[in-house]
């Protein structure tokens, strides 16, 4: 039985700089910092609910995204306007502004520096 979905990991050439813009630009909550790997390097928690995001280093991934639409972080917030503005504010690049879904609520999405892209929602309620 599946149980939920316990975390996202992203795989980066640089996890600090990526760890520290979801940190600092986006406001996710940071949980830990841990070692990772046979050759000591760092790994980073965050926790977006109950659903972790884990950001490491990989020895296969190099430079940007090359399709970042495939798959994205959907961060769920209460006033998607604000917080695009902050984003913007902050000097997130922004990929689509914001848009309404039908049943479903209003989305923006944005680029993190490895060209991932993640989406700002505001579900209805």
């Amino acid at each position: 039985m599946i149980k939920g979905l316990d975390a996202v990991l992203i795989s980066s050439e640089n996890p600090k700089v990526l760890a520290d813009f979801y940190k600092d630009k986006v406001g996710l909550t940071f949980e830990d910092e841990f070692e990772y790997g046979e050759k000591g390097e760092a790994g980073f928690m965050f926790k977006i609910g109950s659903t972790g995001l884990t950001i490491l280093p990989h020895d296969q991934v190099k430079g940007k995204n090359s399709n970042p639409p495939r798959i994205m972080l959907n961060i769920e917030v209460d006033d998607i306007e604000k917080e695009v503005k902050r984003l913007k504010d902050g000097g997130v690049k922004e990929v689509a502004e914001i848009y309404h879904v039908e049943g479903y609520g209003y989305i923006a999405t944005f680029e993190d520096p490895d060209g991932n892209y993640f989406q700002l929602v505001q579900v209805r309620a």
